[in-house]
């Protein structure tokens, strides 16, 4: 047996792995600094899943080898490298195909994966409820139904435990595999419809109760939980991790006029979403398309503020959310030199205000602006009420 066919045998799963060597590609001298900026933020997600970072390249590439990535000489440096540090997994920043993982893996002798696939672990990692639980796996499996390389180490029990399965003793193994991966994916989308359903309906009932809502949407970890946590006193989990929150949290809160709304917070955005995730998830991401106002929240501490602006931007494109009106909340503003920051984003978009969620600062403004934006929402109506029933008026009032 061949020491590449040895390696193609040997099954992991990637909560045994400890140690991992990022790598990251760029074209131009010019893009350095960003795919270092991007490789840290690799780094965040590997450790948001538990992954101590032993190393981080930086690899220039004229262009894409559609077998490895990158070309021979690099991929040999990195496997030396992985080698000399003793990483137990390589990761990389961009998704891979199939068989560029399969072809470094027998390369590297030792599991490569990409951030895509980390993603969708922590993901996996993180999911609380059956609604979530149910989408990520939809997700995952999507994903790995193209790379039945050396998962679903399982499937040797389902099999055993399957009906119908062993039928036609002559179907080759990947087959069978990919067979009740596609039975599987099919039957998570009809449990996700119905509990998409049981959303809408609840949707329907906040509909009903005439009361306003807003989304705190933005990229993961620029404090939305912490905002929502800050103006609500709700007991939601704030976390300085990515991904910290995969389930939406409703609470309601009043405004200084008295005006009841809810206040909903949203799972976090990211560069380069998996486009699997955002299909998996979009029952959970269609909060954000079913409220009156959007409270994009960035955080202007971060070097990269703006990509994440524009990465959130895309997702709620995607979702088809971007011409809800949305007020642009600068977090973290007590961290930063306000007079520049605030007249650089006023620029580009015609509501900011900015907060620090942590010490309260900027939330007189951003509930003034809050109450503005909800009244440019409100239509005039004529009224004509007899005398009688003048409690009527009362009721009104009272609503706002």
């Amino acid at each position: 047996m061949t020491e590449d066919k040895l390696y193609e045998d040997i099954k992991y799963e990637l909560t045994d792995l400890k140690t991992a060597l990022l790598a990251g590609g760029y074209q131009r001298t010019a893009e350095l600094n960003l795919c270092k900026e991007h490789l840290d933020e690799l780094e965040a997600l590997s450790q948001t899943y538990g992954l101590e970072v032993v190393g981080k390249e930086a690899c220039s590439i004229r262009k894409i080898d559609p077998a490895t990535f990158f070309g021979s000489g690099k991929v040999e440096e990195l496997s030396q490298k992985a080698e000399d540090l003793d990483a137990d997994v390589v990761i990389f920043d961009d998704e891979m195909s199939p068989n560029q993982q399969r072809n470094l893996e027998k390369i590297f002798k030792r599991p490569v994966i990409d951030r895509t696939e980390l993603i969708l672990e922590i993901f996996s990692q993180r999911a609380q409820t059956k609604e979530a639980k149910l989408q990520i796996e939809l997700a995952k499996s999507q994903y790995q139904l193209p790379r039945l390389k050396r998962l679903w180490t399982h499937l040797s029990r389902q099999v055993a435990s399957g009906k119908g399965f062993l039928k036609g003793e002559g179907e080759r193994q990947i087959e069978l595999d990919r067979r009740i991966v596609r039975d599987r994916i099919s039957q998570l989308k009809k449990e996700i419809e119905e509990v998409r359903h049981q959303r809408e309906v609840q949707r329907q009932a906040r509909v009903r109760s005439g009361i306003p809502t807003f989304a705190i949407v933005g990229y993961t970890n620029v404090g939305k939980s912490t905002l929502l946590h800050a103006l609500t006193q709700a007991d939601v989990l704030v976390e300085d991790k990515l991904f910290a929150t995969l389930d939406t949290t409703t609470r309601k809160f009043s405004l200084p006029n008295h005006q009841e709304i809810l206040l909903v917070d949203t799972v976090g955005f990211i560069r380069k979403i998996p486009h699997t995730l955002v299909a998996a998830f979009k029952s959970t991401l269609e909060e954000a398309v079913f409220t009156d106002i959007l409270l994009h929240l960035i955080d202007v501490n971060h070097p990269l503020a703006e990509e994440h602006a524009e990465s959130t931007y895309e997702v709620l494109r995607a979702l088809s959310a971007k011409d809800k009106p949305i007020i642009t909340v600068l977090n973290k503003i007590d961290l930063v030199e306000k007079r520049g920051i605030l007249g650089r984003y006023k620029l580009k978009y015609p509501r900011v205000v900015g907060i620090s969620a942590l010490t309260g600062e900027g939330f007189h403004e951003l509930m003034q602006m809050m109450m503005d934006a909800l009244k440019a929402l409100r239509k005039i109506v004529r009224l004509c009420i007899p005398q009688k029933d003048y409690a009527i008026i009362s009721e009104l009032m009272k609503e706002g």
